[in-house]
């Protein structure tokens, strides 16, 4: 039996649990659009440009596990790099299909537009190279065995993928194969996992203040709620990265709290420092996660990373890490962890006061629900979500490590779309808002409710609390923000807040409602931000962090 390459494509797509599609239209990608545009099985979301695909498919993937992204080539690829680094970053697996030029034509160097005129064909694959973890150039006679072997690493290493598929091929019909794609989980030996374990175990056995540290690693690779198990029933404490926001309950029995180095509280920061048996699951140390490198981690603890174990000064690879925590633990990672809902106290107000963070992020608190994605831009958003304790039932999405603002967003169409269900809040800022709000003309176009928070202070933020408080490269225009979905030819429930009644009466509005996209305005005062947003400003403008981070390194 033949099939069409295009086809073929779609089906190894769909056989890996792709829906929905994300990108933009261009000469090189018509024809594959007209094959997804034919298959029942796979919708194509056209995005406003290749930037917000990519972050589209992102916020897709923290959800769905897997996400496909369709650009043209050079032109499109290159607008779409930033969105596919910071997933790369971030280890969010994307399948990124680039439609280059006829084949023939890239053999023979043709002087085509969307190129250098140079003839040559790799400069685009060479710039994406760095940002994804595998790639390949599709032809006829290699279709079957590249396909699957891209695949296959991005669901192992949740990272990135590149596909070139060149827009003559398309249609050209090869042999299909009898056996359907399917990921083969990397599997340990039997006899190097045990002995892995037993060093583990002689460490455990040995100490009398071990400490469990996790960051969000274990949460893209599946084993964040196996580790709050182990946590539970063997009473070890658990501390997280900054990075790891809400991938375990904050709740929880031997939650110590967040580990960020200098930053960290007393508390937090004497049990990590001093345990004699710290084990690290799925950690990424960064200038953002240790208080710019002013941390102590004990120098002979356990890392257990994807695929990689080190013990002291011991390492040993090609470790599968749930395998290992089986073994060593005896914990199945379908133990569900113990939890608790929490509530914040709110302080009394005077409900005609203006709105600070200070009275902002308690109140939210509280209004946040079981099951809600949350969306946190990196900024003010980001720092007093992370302030706050969120529902463990509810999914956190930010991007602390890349930090792209504008990302959440798009990344909000993406999660809209894999858990339609879902309640969706987006807290983001006017200046990241201003980067990338045509992708409110396809939400409303696919009928979708979120509720987006704007919080407006007119300007950059945290750059203001760097340097330039009034500086005019920290400003912006101001908008008509609760207008935009007018803009788009869309209706939205809008909100103007400006005080604590304000926001009081409009979080009571929409309590239990998610009938309508709703645009909330939340004024706030210029120089206004969360607590450890004021102190990661100072840190910056006043810390030369590049040369103790590279002392750090050098020990």
């Amino acid at each position: 039996m033949y099939i069409a390459i295009g086809d073929f494509l779609n089906q190894r797509l769909k056989q890996a649990g792709i829906t929905y599609v994300f990108g933009v239209p261009g000469d090189f990608n018509l024809s594959y659009l007209e094959q997804i545009e034919a298959d029942r099985g796979l919708q194509f979301i056209g995005t406003c440009n290749e930037l917000n695909g990519a972050y589209a498919a992102d916020g897709y993937a923290r959800i769905k596990q897997l996400s496909v992204l369709v650009t043209t080539y050079g032109v499109g690829d290159l607008s779409a790099i930033n969105g596919i680094a910071g997933a790369f970053a971030e280890h969010v697996p994307i399948v990124h299909i680039s439609s280059i030029p006829p084949l023939h034509a890239v053999k023979h160097g043709a002087p085509l537009h969307h190129t250098l005129l140079d003839g040559n064909y790799d400069h685009i694959m060479n710039c994406i190279r760095p940002f994804t973890v595998a790639q390949t150039r599709l032809t006829p006679e290699n279709i079957v065995d590249e396909l699957d072997r891209v695949l296959s690493a991005c669901l192992r290493y949740k990272q990135p993928v590149h596909i070139q598929l060149p827009s003559d091929i398309t249609h050209i019909r090869i042999k299909q194969p009898t056996q359907p794609f399917q990921y083969q989980h990397y599997q340990t030996d039997k006899d190097y996992l045990k002995r892995v374990s037993q060093k583990i175990q002689s460490k455990l056995q040995e100490a009398k203040n071990p400490v469990l540290l996790i960051d969000h690693l274990a949460d893209k690779f599946g084993f964040a709620s196996a580790i709050q198990h182990i946590s539970e029933k063997q009473k070890i404490p658990l501390a997280i990265l900054g990075t790891a926001k809400n991938i375990i309950s904050e709740s929880a029995s031997y939650y110590l709290g967040t580990y960020s180095g200098i930053a960290s509280l007393p508390n937090v920061k004497a049990t990590v420092e001093t345990s004699d048996c710290l084990i690290c699951f799925g950690t990424q140390i960064a200038d953002i996660n240790t208080g710019f490198f002013h941390y102590q981690l004990p120098e002979n603890r356990i890392t257990i990373q994807p695929y990689s174990v080190s013990i002291d000064d011991e390492n040993f690879e090609g470790i599968e890490i749930l395998g290992l925590i089986h073994e060593t633990f005896h914990i199945e990672n379908d133990s569900q962890p113990i939890h608790q809902s929490q509530t914040l106290t709110i302080k009394k107000n005077n409900p005609r006061d203006a709105l600070s963070h200070k009275t902002l992020w308690p109140l939210i608190a509280n209004f946040l629900k079981p099951n809600d994605i949350i969306l946190g831009e990196a900024g003010c958003s980001s720092s007093g979500l992370n302030s706050i304790p969120l529902p463990f039932e509810a999914k956190y999405i930010s991007q602390p490590i890349w930090s792209s603002i504008g990302y959440t967003l798009p990344a909000l169409l993406g999660t809209l779309l894999a858990s339609p269900q879902a309640r969706h809040l987006l807290f983001i800022g006017d200046g990241s808002l201003q980067l990338t709000v045509q992708e409110i003309s396809t939400i409303i176009r696919h009928q979708l409710k979120p509720i987006i928070f704007i919080l407006n202070n007119g300007g950059y933020t945290v750059e203001r609390k760097i340097l330039g408080q009034q500086a005019k490269y920290n400003d912006i225009q101001n908008w008509r923000y609760t207008e935009l979905a007018h803009v788009f030819y869309g209706e939205a429930r809008t909100f103007h807040v400006e005080t604590l009644q304000d926001l009081q009466d409009t979080l009571s509005h929409l309590e239990n409602d998610t009938s309508q996209l709703t645009l909330v305005e939340i004024k706030l005062p210029k120089l206004d931000a969360p607590e450890s947003l004021n102190k990661f400003g100072a840190v910056v403008a006043n810390y030369d962090y590049g040369t103790y981070a590279m002392s750090k390194f050098k020990h």
